[in-house]
């Protein structure tokens, strides 16, 4: 059996952009919710581009996902994410996401990194990966990201509530959030040496107590030993 390969997609995967394309197409009509199309080109230059992950076997395309920055490259989308149906189920899906998510914080360190995504999968794999459901709100209001919306089955949805509800749920992972965590867990760490220091200060200081307690008193009794001994020969000369 030929090993599965994850990786991010070069020149030689163009020979796949058709066979994504038409993956997206049939499990968009397979669910009913909202995939955006996208068109040969657009596919093609994310993959020049360096900004798309592919997974395949051999000579067959298995899974895809692109990243694309908006906003000035302040948010970064995870996007167009899918797996062929006879390979669902085997854990792709997840390694293509972590590996966009990687590619992701790799070249954009500072920008946030977000989706929208209608799949319970999707959602386990980026709460997994540190992303949180969020408002449309805190998404990018870059008006180009919108615009990809116009494709989905769904958009009038997304025009009717003023872009502020749809079927789909916002996901967002916040490089804040991750220093915060770190941050929190040095200071957690310095709270608890603090601590074991503290024990070992007292520990210290209660065993020089019973050092000085234990041998003042060997020292007592040893004095006394010894007073007792010289009395007893003092009394052996005298008889």
């Amino acid at each position: 059996m030929s090993e599965i390969r994850v990786q991010v997609a070069n020149l030689e995967h163009l020979r796949f952009v058709n066979d994504i394309l038409k993956t997206i197409e049939d499990s968009a009509k397979v669910r009913g919710t909202g995939i955006a199309k996208r068109k040969p080109e657009y596919i093609e230059s994310k993959i020049l581009e360096g900004k798309a992950i592919i997974a395949f076997e051999d000579e067959s395309f298995v899974g895809f996902c692109y990243i694309e920055t908006w906003g000035q490259k302040q948010f970064v989308a995870n996007s167009g994410l899918i797996v062929r149906p006879e390979y669902r189920g085997r854990g792709i899906a997840k390694l293509i996401k972590k590996a966009a998510f990687n590619l992701s914080r790799e070249r954009y360190p500072e920008a946030k990194i977000f989706g929208l995504t209608t799949g319970l999968a999707v959602m386990k794999i980026n709460t997994e990966l540190g992303y949180r459901p969020v408002t449309f709100s805190e998404l990018t209001d870059d008006e180009q990201f919108w615009k990809g919306c116009q494709s989905c089955v769904n958009y009038d949805i997304l025009q009717r509530t003023g872009r502020k509800h749809c079927l789909c749920t916002g996901m967002l992972f916040d490089p804040v959030w991750e220093k915060e965590k770190e941050e929190k867990e040095k200071l957690e760490q310095s709270v608890k040496q603090e601590k074991r220091q503290h024990s070992l200060q007292v520990y210290d200081r209660w065993f020089e107590f019973k050092k000085h307690v234990l041998f003042g008193f060997k020292k007592n009794k040893e004095n006394k030993n010894s007073k007792d001994t010289k009395h007893k020969i003092k009394i052996s000369l005298f008889k």
